[in-house]
């Protein structure tokens, strides 16, 4: 059967505003300059260590991660949404494949945030941060879950917003397909993906007619 593998942040759900405000508190906390939102937003989708490191955090840096996450989950699900359509996307997509996910979020807070939005139960495989050692780009994540799922790679596809999606299906030999989101500039995403929809729900719906031919 076929296997859809979602991104999570800018694919199925919008984190912006509490992961925003987690940095803020964060840096605050340390007693460090702010960078800018506009400098974290451009670094959504990467591990949260990889992000505070290109941040300018050099030293102690899991000490920010774990600070991060002690606020971020008191707020995430206060101020997260799930993108709209994606609710209707998941469903599609479940008549017709085995679901998964696939992020560089800590995986028990993802399973949180879909369990209060009740999608949880449409997927078989959660694969995060925490679940192993070279997150996206690197293929690991893809390939283990392919691996839990005892999926094929022929019939398997990956759907996100970012370079590190895309790059990450490819490396696992897996199809892929780009949904366009703030946290990816369209032409960057237009260099990784040579297919692109305007929303998650379109890209099940395309999966879905060109599995029919």
């Amino acid at each position: 059967m076929r296997v859809l593998l979602f991104d999570l942040d800018g694919t199925l759900i919008d984190s912006t505003k509490a992961i925003l405000e987690s940095f803020r508190v964060v840096f605050e906390k340390f007693n460090k300059t702010y960078p800018s939102d506009a400098k974290v937003k451009k670094l959504i989708g990467l591990p949260l260590d990889v992000m505070f490191n290109n941040l300018g955090i050099k030293e102690n840096v899991w000490d920010y991660v774990n600070e991060y996450k002690k606020h971020y989950r008191t707020i995430s699900k206060e101020k997260t949404i799930l993108l709209p359509d994606a609710k209707e996307a998941i469903r599609l997509a479940s008549t017709f494949a085995r679901l998964g996910i696939v992020t560089t979020k800590t995986a028990r807070y993802s399973k949180e945030l879909l369990e209060h939005f009740g999608v949880m139960k449409y997927f078989e495989v959660l694969i995060g941060r925490e679940d192993v050692t070279n997150p996206k780009p690197h293929p690991e994540p893809i390939l283990k879950a392919i691996h839990i799922l005892k999926a094929h790679k022929e019939t398997t596809w990956m759907i996100g917003d970012t370079c590190l999606d895309m790059v990450s299906a490819n490396e696992a030999g897996i199809k892929y397909i780009g949904v366009k989101f703030d946290y990816e500039n369209e032409e960057n995403l237009k260099k990784c993906a040579k297919i692109i929809k305007k929303d998650v729900l379109d890209a099940v719906e395309y999966i879905r007619e060109s599995e029919r031919n």
